[in-house]
């Protein structure tokens, strides 16, 4: 079966062809600039596609171009924010469509792009199915002590606020992944998988179930991210108001300069790396909080799965840094974590073991495929009908 995974944002559409049961890529590529104009502020000429449809008229001549005939038997689509209703892939019909725009509040920045590509789909290809894959349905598996916030119920039960989760379809692939490695059911993979990129987070799986994760009721809280500021005290955000900052100066600089970007100038790990290194004290300093911030998620998460059997890393950073891995490890020895130095600096793009034998928990390297997982459980919704 032939599927096109989308993941659209809201000026940027990526795509990927893959055959499922070959389990390759057949092409992939990325349309940017949609809707985006050449002048200063966004607007003037319009520089790339109009619209979602008008880039999947690209995507469609791109397809052609390196498949030829070759049909499409599907289309998977990453949805950011399945809220309490989906806790599995489904597929879309106009009824599913309504209710993902209806969880917009909850994704203002992904859901609006992802219900764009759902329906520049409809439009090109009305009879073509498509399967809604969200992040947030991995989580559903929370229990209430873990996904509650200690605030009015009415908070919950009027306006749904609770913690949800993130990153969701790379946990998930991820955690089997591990599993396989380390030649365990699913049933029985206990352990802490950090998605470190220029979004991160942190999950506990126990029995091979979220548990617990560091994303909550929006992908802000939890880790120092890229410019996402993670965990910091809400009263911050009162004393901003109080002294004139508006909720959208609040939500950019959260949101946009925090993070790495707030501590060092910088959101990309690398050049934060690569100044630390060369004595700059600012990107020291970012890797020190950032490092210090996911060891603390990975000692509590380790109480949570009931003792880990493994700590796992991946994504951009997770798999490529093999900096801010040892600064991590090195935050660890309570728990009897041992990187081995060699087998932590190779990077080859197979999952790895590179802890040391005597290390208490093994650690991981496990690359993260979100557009195979996508289109697995595409073809799976699509093969049953449901």
């Amino acid at each position: 079966m032939l599927v096109l995974v989308i993941n659209s944002g809201s000026s940027s559409l990526k795509y990927q062809v893959r055959d499922v049961a070959a389990g390759t890529v057949l092409t992939e590529g990325l349309i940017e600039k949609i809707g985006m104009g050449n002048g200063g502020g966004g607007d003037g000429e319009i520089e790339g596609p109009r619209d979602h449809a008008e880039a999947l008229e690209q995507v469609d001549a791109a397809i052609h171009r390196e498949l030829g005939g070759l049909e499409l038997a599907a289309v998977g689509h990453r949805v950011v924010h399945g809220g309490e209703r989906f806790a599995e892939p489904v597929l879309v019909d106009n009824e599913i469509t309504r209710a993902i725009e209806r969880l917009n509040p909850l994704a203002p920045l992904h859901n609006p792009a992802n219900v764009l590509g759902i329906r520049a789909i409809t439009k090109k290809w009305p009879k073509m199915p498509q399967v809604a894959v969200f992040d947030t349905a991995f989580h559903r598996t929370l229990p209430e002590h873990a996904w509650r916030y200690a605030v009015p119920d009415e908070l919950y039960t009027n306006h749904g606020i609770r913690r949800y989760g993130f990153h969701g379809t790379s946990h998930e692939y991820v955690a089997r992944r591990s599993a396989v490695l380390l030649d365990l059911p699913i049933e029985e993979f206990d352990g802490v998988i950090a998605h470190l990129g220029n979004g991160a987070s942190v999950t506990a799986i126990r029995g091979g179930r979220s548990v617990d994760t560091s994303m909550g009721f929006t992908p802000l809280e939890g880790l120092v991210m890229g410019t996402r500021s993670g965990d910091l005290d809400p009263s911050i955000l009162v004393f901003l108001g109080r002294a004139g900052w508006s909720p959208e100066d609040i939500d950019t600089m959260l949101n946009r300069e925090s993070g790495l970007k707030g501590l060092a100038g910088n959101n990309d790990m690398r050049s934060v790396v690569e100044a630390s290194e060369s004595g700059d004290e600012k990107a020291r300093m970012a890797l020190a909080v950032a490092s210090y911030r996911l060891a603390k998620y990975i000692g509590g998460y380790h109480v949570a799965v009931g003792g880990a059997k493994a700590l796992v890393f991946t994504a951009g950073i997770g798999e490529n840094s093999q900096q801010f891995r040892a600064h991590v490890a090195d935050r660890l020895g309570a728990l009897g974590i041992e990187l081995d130095a060699g087998l932590n600096a190779r990077r080859p793009k197979e999952p790895r073991v590179i802890s040391t034998p005597s290390s208490a928990i093994p650690v991981l390297v496990v690359p993260t495929d979100e557009e195979r997982a996508i289109a697995e459980a595409t073809a799976a919704v699509v093969g049953s009908g449901s």
